[in-house]
């Protein structure tokens, strides 16, 4: 009997040495692993962004347009990591390619002598988006997307864009645009 009160107050000892343990390093484990539905809400905030940049430029001008445009940059892009491997749709010779802020900025507001193709794809008087995804890779910190994206103008006129993003989720556990690539569906002869 005294060998067994000595064996439980020693498994409780270790046991109450240990709780205290269990319950700081369960604090430290950090989960950067992408879900789903985080994807889905980057997703819809890209689409929803590009309509108020949209408006934003119809009712206050290029200046305010611009301004916001460099926060959605700022906020949903991977540019503070590094290059962001971005294919606009309406791109094309040498500036096919943006892998800084200031190429992705001109592409969605213009108004920028290095890139004198650019007319400002957020400009265009959007006022509708949704998004179909074909396939949704996800492993860990990193999500691919393929599918389409379908943006309505204020003339009621509907264009389909062929897109492919990756999303990578930064040290504050916000998913950022890494890789941005659209076009147009091919149309066969």
């Amino acid at each position: 009997m005294q060998r067994m009160t000595r064996t439980l107050s020693v498994s409780a000892l270790i046991l109450c040495g240990l709780l205290p343990f269990t319950t700081q390093a369960a604090d430290l484990v950090v989960n950067n692993n992408i879900t789903h539905e985080d994807v889905l809400k980057a997703q819809q905030a890209w689409g929803e962004a590009l309509i108020k940049i949209s408006d934003t430029y119809q009712k206050q001008g290029i200046k305010a347009a611009t301004e916001l445009a460099n926060q959605v940059l700022d906020q949903a892009y991977g540019y503070q990591q590094g290059a962001v491997l971005f294919k606009p749709t309406l791109a094309s010779g040498k500036q096919t390619f943006r892998t800084d802020t200031e190429g992705a900025l001109s592409y969605f507001v213009g108004n920028n002598k290095s890139y004198p193709q650019d007319s400002g794809f957020a400009l265009k008087g959007w006022k509708e988006y949704r998004f179909e995804n074909a396939a949704v890779y996800i492993d860990g910190d990193l999500a691919l997307t393929t599918g389409n994206v379908f943006l309505v103008n204020d003339k009621g006129q509907e264009t389909v864009v062929d897109k492919s993003w990756a999303f990578k989720k930064d040290e504050q556990g916000q998913l950022r645009i890494v890789l941005h690539h659209s076009s147009l569906p091919y149309q066969a002869k």
